[in-house]
């Protein structure tokens, strides 16, 4: 099988593999599409997600949807033919965390796309039955694997805790932060403030639900955000460009008493937080680890409201260009939103 693995910073090669022994329990998938996530391009141009950093030879990519081509021993409930997406994560369900509900923080993870376990920028890939969520005829390969990123968006929700109408500042308009705009309109949010250099995502985030659009390079956006708020602040931001400027931002546009979600992954494993605003307006700091149970709610969402999501991917390129897709996003060429390897 073709195999896109990183060999060293913004370095690709195509190799071929060969498949193992499919395993008892196990399903055998032709991965369809892979969107290229955030946390991929950490990888690709920095060699480390935080405080993790790449082991070469790796094979990044864990937003999939395939078909089944084969079944193992002991599966039910999948044929050969079938559509679905796919969870990159491993969990064990027996540690205190999957055992109290939160799978998404197991204490033994195996997360597809991390040094020492393949993602899926592959043509096969043998996974757990239970990994597999099937998807309606009528859904395409790349929409699909928009189910795992926009599932992360509806478990941040879970933290912002949006009341109706409420104000909400989100920092960063890539695939993440447009998802969730299109969460907090669902959740029925007011008046949605999005912080985004970029013009073209500032334009997709208008499209998905966000009222206003700043660019940063422009003006001061948490001034803004307060000045257009009669100095009172959002009742949530949420970070989702993760860079050492934008978690400031949020905190500086959140009111007194407000939340700050905390959804992007930074580069670094440190970085500086505006401790006294944050202490004086008492605000409450969630973090976001992917999701927890939301990827048949992400399912829906897409199903039930396709124009939401329409603007949101612009590029599809085959595994053979993986190096060019990933030039692209880096440096936002072409107009990109969410690129899909197909």
């Amino acid at each position: 099988m073709l195999v896109a693995e990183l060999i060293a910073p913004r370095q690709f090669q195509l190799v071929d593999r060969e498949l193992g022994k499919l395993a008892a329990g196990e399903v055998r998938v032709h991965v369809g599409a892979v969107g290229i996530c955030g946390s991929d391009l950490h990888s690709y141009g920095e060699g480390a997600i935080g405080d993790t950093d790449c082991i070469y030879p790796m094979v990044l990519g864990h937003e999939p949807a395939g078909t089944v081509a084969a079944v193992g021993a002991g599966v039910t409930g999948w044929a050969p033919g079938d559509r679905a997406a796919l969870e990159p994560a491993l969990y064990c369900y027996h540690c205190e965390y999957c055992l109290s509900g939160r799978h998404n923080i197991c204490a033994n993870v195996r997360f597809l796309s991390t040094p020492g376990h393949a993602g899926f920028f592959r043509e096969f890939v043998d996974l757990p039955a239970h990994n597999l969520l099937a998807i309606p005829k009528e859904m395409s390969m790349p929409m699909a694997t928009v189910i795992e990123p926009l599932a992360v968006a509806l478990h941040s929700m879970l933290f912002a805790s949006i009341r109706i109408g409420e104000t909400v500042a989100v920092f960063g308009a890539g695939p993440i932060g447009l998802l969730t705009i299109a969460c907090l309109r669902a959740s029925g949010a007011g008046r949605i403030w999005v912080v985004e250099p970029v013009a073209h995502r500032r334009e997709i985030a208008l499209k998905m639900g966000a009222a206003v659009a700043i660019d940063p390079n422009q003006t001061d956006s948490a001034r803004e955000i307060l000045r257009e708020t009669a100095g009172r602040g959002v009742d949530c931001s949420i970070d989702c460009a993760a860079k050492d400027h934008t978690i400031n931002w949020a905190i500086r546009a959140a009111r007194n008493g407000g939340r700050v979600v905390l959804t992007g992954i930074h580069s670094q494993p440190l970085i500086p937080f505006e401790v006294s605003p944050m202490r004086r307006k008492e605000l409450t700091i969630f973090n976001v680890r992917r999701s927890n149970h939301e990827p048949e709610a992400a399912r829906a969402f897409l199903v039930e409201r396709p124009d939401w999501f329409a603007p949101l991917i612009t590029h599809t390129r085959p595994l053979s260009d993986v190096a060019a897709a990933f030039q692209m996003l880096e440096s936002y060429s072409d107009g990109v939103g969410k690129l899909v390897i197909v």
